[in-house]
């Protein structure tokens, strides 16, 4: 072991280590819903387009494409707990698209069936993307206070 190894290890924690566990946990928490609604939406379109995305008419094709979508930012979010490096650039990509995707409910918020999961899935989604966002500000400031752990 090195001295410049052996100094990182006796240094104190850094003020952005109990960052550093909330943007995993948030990482790991985003990454298995993505996961958890692909694979739903792969297995059982009809049952996701009648539970959460029941907006005009039913096509089971583009259900099981949108669950690609969610698939691969799932996967970027879950190899990016491993990967600081890969933190800021997938949490920018998966805000934007939550924030798009709450713009896209906002303009069809009326057209659901029953009305209220339209208010719902427009609400759920605008948080989740201030959820999002606040931890993309936090893996910005942790890897601004900790430059070599964002490079790994």
């Amino acid at each position: 072991m090195n001295a410049a190894t052996q100094a990182r290890r006796a240094a104190p924690a850094s003020p952005s280590a109990p960052d550093s566990g909330v943007i995993v946990a948030g990482l790991i928490a985003f990454a298995a819903v993505h996961f958890a609604l692909a694979i739903f939406m792969a297995v059982a379109p009809h049952e996701f387009y009648t539970a959460i995305g029941p907006f005009g008419a039913r096509n089971d094709h583009y259900i099981r494409d949108n669950a690609t979508y969610n698939a691969a930012l799932g996967l970027g979010l879950a190899i990016s707990v491993r990967r600081p490096a890969w933190r800021i650039p997938v949490l920018a990509v998966t805000t934007v698209q939550f924030a798009l995707h709450s713009i896209n409910h906002l303009a069809d918020i009326g057209d659901a069936h029953p009305a209220w999961v339209g208010y719902f899935d427009f609400f759920a989604l605008a948080a989740a993307s201030l959820q999002l966002a606040w931890l993309l500000r936090l893996a910005a400031r942790t890897s601004s206070t900790n430059p070599e752990g964002a490079s790994r």
